[in-house]
């Protein structure tokens, strides 16, 4: 299954944080001949929510809130130093509970440091009382999302123009560099109708969520062939088509060729980061199908 890019999950979530250096597994991560890393986000969790998580059937995390989590910039930061030519990715982040001129600074130095290896999974979010907390409204979070698009991708520019947005303002005169090294691609992250009509419409492709022993093809079908119609519709060619496995790795390896029958591009697995071989390991078991 050479032909599908695989990428590895990098240790920053959970008690593992304490356990594994996160450099140190981006750089295992590279040395194992993975195609890209990547880290998650989530600027805070609450004790009790009441906001159902899109990815479990009952609407439960599937994970201890009061767990460790690293922020995603800095977390990009480590893994982009730490590795040569891997692909550094975040899925996904948050873009909506963040100014996007300051962001677009960040990811522009962090793709001239990396030397044009950044990739950016961002989405609309789950979690109103997080964005409670920063104080932004949850109800215009899609909304602010496509403005965040528009505006980051303009502001790479290094000579963004000046607009008034519903949420944000670029006021004229703006210099914003270093640019990026390379066009930094903008996959959208999720499996709502709205997310890939979004994928198509604004993003250079679409970042899935699925778990490895109970695949969902149809909605993988369904919603590549969406992304595709929405991206014609906006005379843009359709991006790349990612999905991130949780789940038992054999029952992720299992999945590939099935993956590949539905046109993924790329996979981001889970990896074992507690034996000295695990990055190693965990490849080669993906590749084995």
């Amino acid at each position: 299954m050479d032909h599908i890019r695989i990428g590895a999950k990098l240790p920053v979530f959970g008690p593992i944080v304490h356990e594994v250096h996160l450099a140190d597994a981006a750089s295992r991560a590279e040395a194992a001949g993975f195609d890209s890393v990547w880290v998650s986000d989530h600027v805070v969790m609450v004790q009790e929510s009441r906001s159902k998580y899109p990815y479990s059937d009952d609407g439960a995390i599937t994970w201890d809130a009061a767990h460790p989590r690293f922020d995603a910039i800095v977390a990009l930061t480590m893994a982009a130093t730490a590795t040569k030519h891997v692909d550094v990715g975040v899925a996904i982040l948050l873009a909506a509970l963040r100014n996007p001129l300051i962001l677009a600074k960040q990811l522009a130095t962090l793709d001239v440091v990396s030397h044009g290896r950044i990739i950016i999974g961002t989405g609309a979010g789950w979690l109103a009382e997080e964005f409670d907390a920063v104080g932004v409204p949850f109800e215009s979070r899609g909304r602010r999302l496509d403005e965040w698009i528009e505006i980051i991708n303009d502001v790479w520019t290094g000579r963004p123009h000046a607009a008034s947005y519903e949420h944000y303002e670029v006021p004229a005169g703006l210099l914003s560099f270093p640019t990026p090294e390379h066009h930094i691609p903008i996959l959208i992250g999720g499996m709502s109708k709205a997310a890939v009509r979004r994928a198509g419409r604004l993003g250079d492709g679409w970042l899935a969520f699925q778990r490895a022993d109970d695949l969902n093809l149809a909605a993988l079908r369904d919603g590549s062939e969406r992304m595709r119609a929405a991206a014609e519709e906006a005379g843009r060619t359709s991006g790349r088509f990612v999905v991130r496995l949780t789940g038992p790795l054999d029952a992720a390896a299992a999945a590939m060729p099935v993956l590949a029958e539905v046109g993924v591009d790329e996979v981001i697995i889970e990896v074992d980061w507690l034996t000295p071989d695990g990055p190693e390991r965990t490849l080669e078991r993906m590749r084995s199908g």
